[in-house]
C-alpha cells in the first residue's frame, strides 16, 4: 500500500511536466506550422502569379509581329495579281523580306488565290528556303531550294499529297472576314503539329475578293517551353483555348491518336490527367466569357479527392480574335511540405529538449515563436501589397531558408534580373508612396519623371546579336546609377526603356538640367560594342514631367513623360533624315 501512494505521489508530481511538455511541444509545432503556412500561402500566390507571367511572355512573344508579316507581304493598297506566275518574281522578294521580319517564329508566309494557286516562301535558315508552288487550280505543289533573296532556284520536287489551300482553314478565315483574323489552332499539313494561323484576306485591282495573305505560327515552341518549366512533381501549366483545347502542357499529352492513327486535338475534359480537367473546370467558373484577365488571378479549389488545390491564372487576348487561357495549378500539399516536416522535426526536438530541462523548452519556444512570428507578419504585408517588408531573421534551419527564400523573392519581385536596377512593379509603387506622402505634405513639393528609350538599340541586336545588346544595357544602366544622386531612382521599364523618379527638384529648369545631364551621360561610345565595326554612339532621347503641373498620379505622369520622349525621338529622327535624295 505504501509503495502504491508512492507511486501514485510521483505520478502527481510527474504528471504536471508530462502535461507541461506535451503542450509545450503542441505550441511550437503549431506555431511553426500556422506561421509556415502562412507565409508559404503568401509565397505560393506570388510564385505561381510569377510563373503565369513568364508564360504569357513567351506566348505573346511567338504571336508578337505576324501582323507586320502580312503586311509586308502583302502591302495594304497592293492588289493581288490575276495569276501568280505574273508575279513570281515580285512575290518572291516580298516574302523574303517578310519572313525576316520575324523569322522566329514567324519563318513561313503564303498565298492562295480564289482560282486554287499557291504561293509560299518557307524559310529554314537566314540564308536558305524554299518555294512551294501550285500555279495551277488542281494537284499537288512543286518545292524549290534555293539560297539567298534572289537564288537560282534547284530542280523542281513535287509533294505525294495534294495541298487544296481554299480548302485549308486559314483561307476560309481569311475570306470570311475583312479585318486580320486568327485561324483557330490546327495540326498542320505537312508537321503534324499544333498551328495558328494569321491570315488577311487581298482584293484584285477592283476590289474584289481574290485570296487570301497568311503566316503561320507553330506552337511547338509554346509546349517545348511548358516542358522546361521547373514545376513541383504534381503541379502542371497549360495553355488552352476557351472551348477547353489543349495548345500545350507541361506534362502528358496535348494531341492524341485518332482511329487511322493521325494526330487530333486533345480536350481538357479527355485528359489522363485529373488535375488539368479540374483545374481547367474550376478557373472557367472564375473567367467569364466576356471578362478580360490580362494579369495572373489566383484561386484556391479542392480537387476530387478534396485535397486543395492553388491555382493562377491570366488571358490572352488580341484584336484579330486571339483568345487563350494560361493554368498553372500546384496541390498546396506540395508547397507545404517541407513545412510538414519542419513540424515533424520541431515537435520531435521540443520534446527532447523538454524533457532535458523546462528552462531550455521555454527559451526554444520563445526564440521560434519570435522569428515565426516576425517573418508571418512581413508575409502579411507581402501579401498586402508592401514588397519591400523589413524582418529581421537570420538562422540556419528550415525557418532560415525559408527566410532566405523570401528575401530572395521580394528581390526578384523587385528588381529587373539582368540589370539589377528596379523593375517597373517597384517604380510605380515607389512612386505611388511618394505620391502618398506628398497628401499628407500642406505644400507640393515637386518632383520629375524622366522616360529614356535608347537611339538605334534595335541596330545593335541586330548587328551584334542579343548579348551585345544585353550587355549594352547593363552599361546604360551603370552609367545612369553613377550619374544619379543616392536618393533619386531609376528603373528598367521593358526592353530598352527606362524610367527615373526625379525625388526633388525645385522646378522645371532643374529637372531639365537633369535632362540634359543623361543625355550626354547616354551619348558618350558605349565601351561594350567595338568602336571600329559601328559607331558606338548610341545616345537616347528622354522625355520629362512634372509632379503636380503634369499629372497627379504615376499613370498620368509615366504617360506624359513617354509622350514627350517620343516628341524628341521624331524631332531627333526628322533633324537626321534631311532633304530626300532623288532616285536614279
Amino acid at each position: 500500500m505504501k509503495f502504491l501512494q508512492i507511486l501514485s505521489l510521483r505520478q502527481m508530481l510527474t504528471m504536471p511536466y508530462v502535461v507541461l511538455v506535451l503542450l509545450l511541444a503542441a505550441a511550437i509545432g503549431g506555431l511553426s506550422y500556422s506561421a509556415g503556412r502562412v507565409a508559404v500561402d503568401t509565397l505560393s500566390n506570388q510564385l505561381l502569379s510569377e510563373m503565369v507571367y513568364r508564360i504569357a511572355q513567351a506566348a505573346e512573344r511567338h504571336v508578337f509581329g505576324a501582323s507586320a508579316v502580312l503586311e509586308t507581304a502583302f502591302p495594304t493598297g497592293v492588289a493581288a495579281p490575276a495569276n501568280i506566275d505574273d508575279d513570281l518574281d515580285d512575290l518572291r522578294t516580298r516574302f523574303w523580306l517578310a519572313t525576316s521580319v520575324h523569322r522566329d517564329p514567324n519563318n513561313y508566309a503564303y498565298y492562295g488565290d480564289r482560282s486554287g494557286h499557291f504561293f509560299g516562301l518557307w524559310r529554314h535558315s537566314e540564308s536558305d528556303a524554299e518555294l512551294r508552288l501550285r500555279t495551277t487550280g488542281d494537284g499537288p505543289r512543286t518545292i524549290y531550294r534555293f539560297s539567298g533573296i534572289a537564288g537560282e532556284l534547284s530542280d523542281p520536287v513535287r509533294e505525294m499529297r495534294i495541298f487544296e489551300p481554299r480548302e485549308r482553314p486559314w483561307f476560309k478565315s481569311g475570306e470570311s472576314s475583312t479585318m486580320h483574323t486568327w485561324t483557330s489552332v490546327y495540326i498542320d499539313f505537312k508537321t503534324e503539329e499544333l498551328v495558328a494561323t494569321r491570315a488577311r484576306r487581298v482584293n484584285d485591282a477592283e476590289g474584289k475578293f481574290q485570296g487570301v495573305v497568311a503566316t503561320d505560327l507553330s506552337l511547338q515552341g509554346v509546349n517545348e517551353f511548358l516542358r522546361s518549366l521547373r514545376l513541383s512533381a504534381n503541379g502542371i501549366a497549360y495553355v488552352v483555348e476557351t472551348d477547353g483545347r489543349l495548345i500545350g502542357t507541361s506534362r502528358g499529352p496535348h494531341l492524341r491518336k485518332d482511329a487511322t492513327e493521325g494526330n487530333v486535338r486533345l480536350n481538357v475534359q479527355d485528359s489522363d490527367d485529373p488535375l488539368v480537367a479540374a483545374s481547367f473546370r474550376e478557373i472557367r467558373k472564375l473567367l467569364h466569357p466576356s471578362a478580360k484577365a490580362p494579369h495572373p488571378q489566383t484561386a484556391v479549389f479542392e480537387s476530387a479527392n478534396g485535397e486543395a488545390v492553388e491555382a493562377a491564372y491570366a488571358r490572352i487576348q488580341d484584336a484579330a480574335g486571339l483568345d487563350w487561357i494560361i493554368v498553372v495549378a500546384v496541390p498546396r500539399s506540395d508547397f507545404l511540405f517541407g513545412v510538414t516536416e519542419n513540424f515533424k522535426r520541431t515537435v520531435l526536438l521540443a520534446l527532447l529538449a523538454s524533457l532535458m530541462t523546462i528552462f531550455i523548452g521555454f527559451m526554444v519556444l520563445s526564440v521560434v515563436t519570435r522569428d515565426l512570428k516576425e517573418l508571418a507578419v512581413a508575409a502579411r504585408k507581402v501579401g498586402n501589397g508592401d514588397l519591400n517588408a523589413a524582418f529581421d531573421v537570420t538562422r540556419s534551419d528550415e525557418i532560415g531558408d525559408l527566410a532566405k527564400s523570401f528575401r530572395s523573392m521580394q528581390s526578384k519581385l523587385l528588381s529587373d534580373r539582368l540589370t539589377g536596377l528596379a523593375n517597373r512593379e517597384a517604380f510605380l509603387r515607389r512612386v505611388d508612396d511618394r505620391l502618398a506622402r506628398q497628401r499628407e505634405l500642406p505644400e507640393p513639393r515637386p518632383f520629375a519623371i524622366l522616360f529614356i528609350d535608347l537611339n538605334g538599340f534595335k541596330n545593335i541586336n541586330d548587328s551584334f546579336g542579343h548579348d551585345v545588346g544585353d550587355k549594352v544595357l547593363q552599361e546604360i544602366a551603370q552609367r545612369m546609377l553613377s550619374g544619379l544622386r543616392s536618393r533619386d531612382l531609376v528603373a528598367r521599364y521593358a526592353g530598352d526603356e527606362f524610367v527615373v523618379m526625379l525625388d526633388a527638384v525645385n522646378n522645371r529648369q532643374d529637372a531639365e538640367s537633369a535632362r540634359s545631364n543623361i543625355e550626354q551621360l547616354l551619348g558618350t561610345p558605349l565601351l561594350s560594342i567595338d568602336t571600329t565595326a559601328l559607331d558606338a554612339n548610341t545616345g537616347a532621347s528622354v522625355g520629362l514631367a512634372m509632379y503636380p503641373e503634369d499629372g497627379q498620379d504615376v499613370e498620368s505622369l509615366v504617360q506624359c513623360s513617354d509622350a514627350d520622349m517620343y516628341r524628341r525621338k521624331q524631332g531627333l529622327e526628322s533633324g537626321r533624315s534631311g532633304p530626300a535624295t532623288p532616285s536614279t
